[in-house]
């Protein structure tokens, strides 16, 4: 295979640094959003290029938080643990179990997706450590709302998002003033595509969990999409499952997040397969973003990611 021009990736780093360190000079209390998935590594691999100086231990000016629905794939949480042993980054666990106790989220039935309900949960956790910036790794091309969103976005006193009333952005000049009790989520990905994210993983051999290659899993077909086989996701009447080769493009709730059909094992194939991709990561593998044409847009304006 002939190899990939991808210099246009020292400028996409070059930025996303560059709004990285500008997020640490200008706020007092911020943290990074980590899950484990693709593009929080992406973006915590940028974070270390950032603030890594030669010959010194790694010492990062910030937290990581993940909001752990507890219905979690394996594999990304024990991914994320070893990044946080390896790294001796420190991370803070806000879990939507909690939130539950607390009575702060109500569920229907036990096995409904928590994916919205973590925006509570992120909220309560903003409240408790007092951040009032967080780092993310959203992109504009994965959804219409977040392709709405500035790199530097303002949250109200209530955590809330209002894609019309947001700040200009003009020649990389960011305003980051805030008035008391108000937060800011951070997106220095934000211009970066799926492609962009797989070029840069596959030339700095960024390691990520299992599930992102492909590998065979029990799933059926329902709605469009592969689903799982799984205590939260089991199957129908009269539905019949079938062992295949599949990969995750995007990893989040297990009750909300499906596998696409592949046999791409390296990154340079998923190159290849996102290449020929006629559909948007979310659009392929979200059953909760299929809810409504407005789904994603809804959850932000509630406070989430």
């Amino acid at each position: 295979m002939a190899a990939i021009v991808n210099r246009h990736l020292d400028w996409l780093e070059a930025e996303s640094i560059y709004i990285i360190r500008e997020t640490i000079a200008e706020t007092k209390n911020p943290a990074l959003l980590f899950s484990g998935g693709k593009d929080s590594v992406v973006l915590f691999a940028l974070a270390c290029k950032a603030f890594a100086l030669p010959n010194r231990p790694l010492q990062l000016p910030f937290r990581l938080l993940h909001v752990d629905t507890g219905h979690n794939y394996p594999e990304v949480i024990a991914f994320r643990d070893e990044i946080v042993a390896r790294t001796g980054a420190e991370l803070i666990v806000a879990h939507v179990e909690d939130s539950i106790r607390r009575g702060t989220v109500v569920l229907r039935h036990g096995n409904d997706s928590r994916n919205a309900a973590q925006a509570v949960t992120l909220l309560e956790a903003i409240e408790q450590y007092q951040f009032d910036a967080l780092m993310g790794g959203a992109r504009r091309d994965e959804e219409k709302a977040r392709a709405k969103e500035r790199i530097f976005s303002f949250r109200d006193q209530f955590g809330q998002w209002d894609p019309k009333n947001q700040r200009p952005e003009l020649w990389s000049l960011y305003n980051t003033r805030l008035h008391p009790n108000e937060n800011m989520r951070v997106f220095p990905i934000s211009n970066w595509t799926e492609l962009d994210i797989w070029q840069y993983i596959e030339r700095e051999q960024l390691a990520l969990p299992s599930i992102y290659y492909a590998h065979e899993r029990e799933v059926v077909e329902r709605n469009g999409l592969l689903v799982p086989v799984t205590p939260l996701t089991p199957k129908q009447p009269k539905e019949i499952s079938q062992q295949r080769s599949v990969r995750f493009r995007t990893v989040g709730d297990i009750s909300c997040t499906c596998p696409v059909p592949s046999q791409a094992k390296t990154a340079a194939e998923i190159i290849l397969e996102t290449a020929q991709a006629t559909l948007s990561e979310r659009r392929a593998t979200r059953l909760d973003d299929r809810a409504s044409e407005a789904a994603m847009e809804e959850r932000k304006r509630a406070g989430y990611f």
